[in-house]
Parts: structure tokens; C-alpha cells; sequence
């Protein structure tokens, strides 16, 4: 027996016993993630993180207080009973852990892979606070993806309610148009899912790579979905195939629920962004995702050119998926280009750690002035110029501020824009009296409901850059009010 298993033995009698004390708990060590070597896994596209062992999982849910308050319940968007949940895999009853959740989240395997727990329900962990760090924080997120892979076993069928008679859309199939569709038909109408693309997962298929989020996982979700009576129709554009008020006043749907995300990708609006080989970090990682260009040929459903050195620009966790497909595309060099310190970047630590074992070279407090190409129009160089920290500005990090006379050049021949996306305007321009903020972003109530009667909206379209849970979270909310409105519909 090694040297965790007897930990877990002894930490179990001690529990049985009654004698396990906070300060028992404490001095447990944070259980480190099993994951593929640094170097071996810049040439394929699986799973990085290999998640707890058994054993690793019960210690670290004995590193749980059980805290009365539950302060990592109140940082959890769809108020998971975490504490309940970690309780019973302590005691081993996976099967109960994995159902505890799922009255709340219908998708743990994924929000326990890439989900920011960190800013979350890991933030207001009272282990983090007593240690004054929150990667000491009990792993809520590792704890929840172990459960959800260890008790899946054959998904069940939700139970549907008799039908009513009633219609809802549903437009994109990412994690809040899932749970949408799923509390909708459970309630008994028959519910279709709209997806412009020709397969369902939204974000969660074309923006998430494989190596953070294998694809048979949110295929999985899509099965249960289907075997619900669920139907979903792909390359399907809401607002080019069909508009919302063809779909209300000629189709016969009486509810419809927008989740098209936020897929309008943002340039800088500087010199050379229409040189070959400028990508926004929306297509390149549809190409390498979705369409499968790692396989450059045979099986690839679209082309993607072959790089030498690539630049990323941005410090999100959008970068670091590009930086990292760059570099499992066959880059040579891949070099993220951001202009605030380390410290300020939004990406998860988790991602910037993995970025650097995998050789992705850092360029911090630097951005691009300009875009360098050839005569032929291809990218040949980036010229970028230095920056320092200033006072913080409205975002809370300090404001970067360029250094004169500091330019220098970067050689490259790719350059992946990401710094962000805004709302795609498809819908607000073929939907008159949709209420839309000055960002072009749904305007709802509390409910998810817009200014529409019978239209409701959730996710990053409603609140831009979203999280997996958050988008569940509105969802959810949404597909409530959709059900109320139904039965009092006539």
C-alpha cells in the first residue's frame, strides 16, 4: 500500500471514529493532477489533464471542512450543494455525488474541465482563505469532473412530462441552449435546437480543443438531448435560413430562446491585419477544432496552412488555446504576445502553466504596433513595441502604457488575434423591437425574457464573455420562465 492509500486509511478510521478535526484536514496536501508530459503532448491532441486517481480524490475530499455557511455554494452560479457532493466521495458513493450535482448542472465532465473554478466556488473556499492562497483551495472543479467520469456509466434519460401541445426553439447548441432544450422538454413541448453550424456543442466543439475537452464528452450530452425527442436541426442560420418571426408566425413555435453566443471575433485595428496568414482566434481554432485541420489532409473537413513561427495576441484563455494548437499544428515557434504583466492576464493559471511546458514563449508587457507582409501579401513580421504599468483603469488592472522609441520586430508567418468577441449582429438586424445595449448584446429581465413576447436570451449574447456555468445558469433560469409562459399560454 503507498503512502496516500495508508493516509486515506488512516483519515477514514479517524472519521468513523469521530476523532477527524479541521486541523486533520488541514494538514492533508492538495492532491497535484495527473497529466501527459510536457514534451510528449505538444505532438498529439489528448487530454492533457488525466484526472485524480481514486485514492487522490477521497484525500482530496477529505481536505473538505464541511463549512455550515457553505461559502463555496454562494460562488457557485447554479448553487451546486458542493459540500454534499464532496461528502460522498469522501465516502466513496460516487453514484450519490454525481446525482447531487446533477440537480443542479447537466453537464459536470464538462464544467470540470473548464470551468474557472478558481474565480468561482474555489475563490471563497475557506481552506484557500486559510492558507491565503487560493490553488491551496479544495479542487471543487477536479472533484467534480472525477465524479462525472467515474459514475457516468449508461446515461439515463431524463423523464419527459406528456406532451403539451406547445413548440420551442431553442438557436445554438452551446451549454445554456442544452440545458435550455433539456428543462423545456422534460416539461413536456416539443423542442427543437437551431445550429448554424453542421454540429451541435457551440463553444464547446468549435472553441475548446480537444487536448482541454475531448469532443465525445459533449457528444454525450447531444445523445441524451436526442433520446429526450429533442430535435436539432444543424446549418441552420437564425436570421439567413429563417428569421425569429418566421419561426414564431409560419413555423408555430411559441417560445424561442436566443443562445447564439458571441462569435464576432475583434481585430486592433492596425496596419497588415489583411496579410495571409492573419487569423482571428475564432476561425483558426474552428478550423483545428471542429474541422479537424490537425490531420492536414485525410479526414480534415477545411485546409489550415502550415506555420513556422506563430504569433498569438491577448493574454485570455482563448490565447493559450491557440498558442497551444499552434504549437500541436507543428509550429516551431509559438510566442504570446501580451500587453500587461503576467499577473494581470485573465487566462486560468492552470493554462498559462501548461502554455510554458509546452514551449509556448512568453512576450509580456509587449504589443504589435504593426503587421509586417511581403509583396505577395503574406505576414513576414510583426513589429511590437514595449509597455509599462500604470494606474489601474476601469477594469481594475493597471492601465499598460507604450514606452517611445521602444519598437522591435518579431519574424513570424501566422498571426492569431485574440483579444475578445463581441455579439454577432445577425439577430438584432433581422429581429425588429429585440432590445440590444450599446454593444449590440440582448437587453433581458431577471428571467431571461426580452423585449418580445415569447422570446428569451442567455449567455454570452446577454452578458459577452460568459463561463460554461454562467450560460448554463441563464439557461436554466430562462427555460423556467419559458415553461411558466407556456402554461399560461391558451
Amino acid at each position: 500500500m503507498d503512502e496516500d492509500a495508508k493516509l486515506l486509511q488512516q483519515l477514514l478510521k479517524k472519521q468513523k471514529e469521530g476523532r477527524l478535526k479541521p486541523s486533520d484536514r488541514y494538514k492533508i496536501p492538495p492532491q497535484a493532477m495527473p497529466q501527459q508530459d510536457g514534451t510528449e503532448r505538444r505532438d498529439n491532441v489528448n487530454e492533457v489533464a488525466l484526472g485524480f486517481t481514486e485514492t487522490q480524490a477521497r484525500l482530496e475530499a477529505m481536505r473538505c471542512l464541511q463549512c455550515r455557511n457553505a461559502p463555496c455554494m454562494q460562488g457557485c452560479p447554479v448553487r451546486i450543494r458542493i459540500g454534499d457532493f464532496i461528502e460522498a466521495i469522501a465516502k466513496g458513493r460516487y453514484a450519490d455525488a454525481l446525482g447531487i450535482i446533477k440537480e443542479n448542472s447537466l453537464l459536470p465532465a464538462v464544467c470540470g474541465r473548464v470551468c474557472p473554478q478558481e474565480v468561482q466556488c474555489q475563490e471563497t473556499c475557506t481552506v484557500g482563505k486559510k492558507f491565503k492562497d487560493v490553488s491551496k483551495a479544495v479542487s471543487i472543479g477536479r472533484l467534480e469532473r472525477f465524479v462525472a467520469d467515474r459514475a457516468a456509466g449508461p446515461d439515463a434519460v431524463p423523464k419527459v412530462a406528456p406532451e403539451t401541445g406547445k413548440k420551442v426553439a431553442v438557436i445554438g447548441s452551446g451549454p445554456g441552449g442544452i440545458v435550455a432544450a433539456s428543462d423545456t422538454r422534460r416539461a413536456g413541448h416539443a423542442v427543437t435546437v437551431f445550429e448554424a453550424f453542421h454540429k451541435p456543442g457551440g463553444v464547446m466543439v468549435y472553441g475548446i480543443p480537444e487536448f482541454r475537452l475531448p469532443k465525445a464528452i459533449v457528444q454525450k450530452e447531444i445523445d441524451v438531448l436526442e433520446k429526450m425527442g429533442v430535435k436539432i436541426v444543424c446549418n441552420f442560420v437564425v436570421g439567413r435560413t429563417r428569421t425569429i418571426a418566421q419561426l414564431m408566425t409560419q413555423d408555430g413555435f411559441d417560445a424561442v430562446y436566443i443562445g447564439v453566443g458571441a462569435g464576432l471575433p475583434r481585430f486592433m485595428g492596425i496596419g497588415g491585419e489583411q496579410f495571409v496568414g492573419v487569423y482571428s482566434a475564432n476561425e483558426y481554432l474552428t478550423r483545428a477544432n471542429l474541422m479537424k485541420a490537425y490531420k492536414f489532409g485525410a479526414g480534415a473537413d477545411t485546409p489550415i496552412a502550415k506555420s513556422k513561427k506563430v504569433a498569438v495576441i491577448g493574454g485570455g484563455n482563448v490565447a493559450m488555446d491557440s498558442a497551444r494548437t499552434a504549437v500541436r499544428l507543428g509550429a516551431e515557434e509559438v510566442y504570446l504576445v501580451y500587453r500587461r504583466s503576467e499577473a494581470e492576464m485573465p487566462a486560468r493559471v492552470e493554462e498559462v502553466h501548461h502554455a510554458k511546458e509546452e514551449g509556448v514563449r512568453f512576450h509580456i508587457l509587449r504589443n504589435p504596433k504593426r503587421i509586417l507582409g511581403n509583396e505577395d501579401g503574406y505576414v513576414t513580421a510583426i513589429e511590437c513595441l514595449k509597455y509599462k504599468l500604470g494606474e489601474p483603469d476601469e477594469s481594475g488592472r493597471c492601465r499598460p502604457i507604450p514606452i517611445e522609441g521602444s519598437e522591435f520586430t518579431i519574424d513570424v508567418d501566422t498571426v492569431i488575434i485574440a483579444i475578445g468577441n463581441g455579439a454577432n449582429p445577425l439577430i438584432g438586424q433581422t429581429t425588429p423591437g429585440l432590445e440590444l445595449n450599446k454593444w449590440g448584446n440582448i437587453v433581458v429581465d431577471d428571467n431571461c425574457k426580452t423585449s418580445l413576447e415569447g422570446v428569451y436570451a442567455g449567455g454570452d449574447i446577454v452578458l459577452g464573455a460568459a463561463t460554461v456555468i454562467l450560460a448554463m445558469g441563464q439557461g436554466r433560469i430562462a427555460a423556467a420562465a419559458i415553461n411558466e409562459y407556456l402554461a399560461a399560454k391558451k
